[in-house]
């Protein structure tokens, strides 16, 4: 069976499908056969990625390692079953076959609180969760004290996680791996990113997550989407000499890679 990773968080603009693309990518490089859905049926921008690679690549003549990737179909609500929820016929339908076929199947949640969302989350083995790192995207996932930044509780985001889980043991199923990266962080060692750390440090031990550092924040990226490309094409397409952001960005990916301890994978990209 596939290994599913799913990319979660309940607010936008935290780096979600930029993840997402760049881990499916990676995966399709080494080897690995990878499926590929877009569970934002609005803004579709992991949909969007990987058509753009598509396209950009038939353009150019290019053969890039690329996800295969599947839209969630229409569905008659008249051929649905007794109590059979729509949306949870939709996502069986879009996955049926990828478990077989692929290695791995990445699928992309919106930044908003839906019916594919929670469905999505307890299918996941590995759960990652980008998080601008700011108290403000903190919230996300715990509810803290204002004057002494001390977690009071977990956030709705992180008890549907939690519901997640329970529903996982209750199918026999092995738990949720739940990553949180810290994206976007600034360069410079800056106080808050220090009080960030230590609360996302303090809150991991008391909701069960691993911290990993994600992607800082850099220009590269939003060059890369309008073609498709991700920061391990460039020497495909003729960027031999690298600058030092684009350097750092790469080992960013590999120690992301490396942080997942997916299985089978050894990191090579």
């Amino acid at each position: 069976m596939a290994h599913i990773i799913v990319t979660g968080n309940e607010k936008g603009g935290s780096g979600k499908s930029t993840t997402a693309m760049h881990i499916a990518t990676a995966l399709a490089r080494m080897g690995h056969k990878v499926g590929a859905l877009d569970l934002d049926l609005r803004q579709r921008s992991f949909g969007r990625y990987i058509e753009n690679r598509i396209a950009y690549c038939k353009a150019e003549a290019l053969a890039l390692p690329t996800p295969e990737y599947r839209d969630l179909p229409e569905v008659d609500p008249a051929s649905l079953g007794p109590e059979e929820n729509i949306s949870d016929h939709r996502l069986s339908v879009a996955m049926a076959g990828l478990d077989e076929e692929c290695d791995f199947i990445v699928i992309d949640c919106p930044g908003a609180h839906t019916r594919l969302s929670q469905v999505a989350h307890s299918l996941a083995d590995t759960l990652i969760t980008p998080l601008n790192d700011s108290f403000i995207d903190f919230d996300l996932l715990a509810r803290i004290d204002p004057s002494t930044n001390k977690v009071l509780g977990p956030s709705i985001y992180s008890e549907m996680v939690w519901q997640a889980r329970q529903l996982r043991a209750q199918a026999g199923l092995k738990p949720i791996d739940w990553i949180v990266l810290r994206n976007r962080m600034g360069a410079q060692q800056m106080h808050n990113k220090r009080k960030v750390g230590e609360a996302l440090t303090q809150l991991s031990k008391r909701i069960g997550f691993r911290v990993a550092p994600g992607f800082t924040e850099r220009v590269i990226f939003r060059e890369l989407f309008p073609r498709g490309l991700t920061l391990m094409d460039l020497k495909d397409i003729g960027i031999e000499q690298l600058n030092m952001s684009n350097i750092a960005a790469r080992q960013e990916l590999r120690d992301l890679l490396s942080a997942l301890k997916l299985p089978g994978v050894t990191v090579s990209v």
